[in-house]
């Protein structure tokens, strides 16, 4: 199967959208197709395609700029390599990865080639507006409604995605989770010399990882932080990053990290906390899970599939500082507990991993591409 992945965001972004991105282009390639993977160029990408930067398959990049007051986030600039990419590689099928501006033209330029699209729902894009504009999640929502109900397939990634995406009348909408690395975010990665040079001398190191961005919340960590005894770390970059630091002075930041050093970092933590009340799955939450560490996260959005409350970590209102506070403290007061929430964690997601879900997501190919057959016979 020849397929276009077309995607907002690709490595050497470091997100969700570019991470599930190239573990799907893996997985297409592990399983013997011939995946193309369309994306707008980044600050540190090079202009030339294709583009291999741990990827499986070449990467075509589009002009793009950044978006503003977020520098992060790339948005691609009209042009051709959209559209030359879908001629040269003649697709079977085009998937689109969080589909918003560069998604929106892949989904133009596949219905007037005549190819199937599979839209995969990641980024809710409406409470970003409303975060950052005040205004625009009605605006947001006509877009991503307009985008998914032209694809023959939308896909989310927790329960509270599909039922988001079904309220507001977008249709054809079928669940699609994330996987894990289960042998990279393990607990046998847990390392006393790492632990004791963050603990500085404290007992319970708990730990947040994702975007330091205004949507994430990391803010409500300043109570937990004050906790006596409690060391708390920050892993991640963003936007946020300066004014976090000067609200936040009992969090030791700790800047981007990946690969190895990350899951050492997941392993090493007592309790893992995420903040974010707008997440549509919650990649992190899933990897302390896989790391045998208890988590502490938001009851709404991606969290509600994830976190067994009371099982496999703690779910808390959104934005309650004191609640987060508490749970930590509840946690951090029984060794056992943690030992019992982290185990039941990494059970509930060893098995998850991105071969399985990839095998998911090529299951939905082959009912897309049987529907268009059975409507032309």
């Amino acid at each position: 199967m020849r397929v276009v992945l077309v995607t907002e965001s690709f490595p050497p972004d470091v997100n969700g959208v570019a991470h599930c991105a190239l573990e799907t282009a893996r997985h297409l390639v592990r399983r013997g197709h011939d995946p193309l993977v369309v994306t707008p160029l980044a600050n540190s990408a090079p202009t030339a395609a294709p583009f291999a930067y741990e990827s499986p398959c070449p990467v075509v990049r589009v002009p793009s700029m950044p978006l503003p007051g977020y520098p992060q986030v790339r948005i691609a600039l009209p042009g051709r390599r959209l559209s030359a990419a879908l001629d040269g590689h003649r697709p079977d099928l085009v998937h689109l990865a969080s589909p918003f501006v560069l998604g929106a033209r892949g989904m133009t330029a596949a219905a007037r080639r005549g190819v199937p699209a599979v839209a995969v729902y990641q980024t809710d894009m409406a409470r970003y507006a409303r975060t950052y504009l005040g205004r625009g999640g009605t605006a947001a929502w006509r877009r991503i409604r307009a985008v998914h109900a032209a694809a023959d397939l939308t896909l989310a990634p927790s329960s509270a995605a599909l039922l988001d995406l079904t309220e507001h009348g977008v249709p054809r909408v079928r669940l699609w989770p994330r996987g894990v690395d289960s042998a990279r975010f393990h607990p046998g990665r847990r390392d006393a010399v790492l632990r004791s040079s963050l603990l500085a001398g404290r007992e319970l190191l708990v730990g947040y990882v994702g975007r330091l961005a205004l949507e994430k919340d990391v803010r409500l960590l300043a109570e937990t932080s004050r906790l006596p005894g409690v060391r708390t770390v920050a892993i991640g970059e963003g936007p946020s990053a300066a004014a976090l630091r000067e609200q936040l002075p009992e969090v030791r930041f700790l800047g981007r990290r990946t690969g190895d050093e990350l899951a050492r970092l997941h392993a090493s933590l007592d309790v893992f906390v995420h903040t974010g009340p707008h997440e549509t799955f919650c990649q992190t939450v899933q990897e302390a899970m896989a790391s045998g560490v208890p988590v502490v996260a938001p009851a709404s959005g991606g969290p509600l599939d994830l976190v067994d409350h009371g099982r496999t970590g703690l779910l808390v209102p959104p934005g309650d500082a004191a609640a987060l506070r508490d749970a930590v403290r509840l946690l951090g007061g029984s060794a056992a507990l943690r030992r019992r929430y982290g185990a039941a964690g990494r059970q509930a997601v060893a098995a998850r991993t991105w071969e399985a879900v990839g095998d998911q997501l090529l299951g939905h190919y082959e009912d897309v591409l049987a529907d268009r057959t059975a409507l032309v016979v």
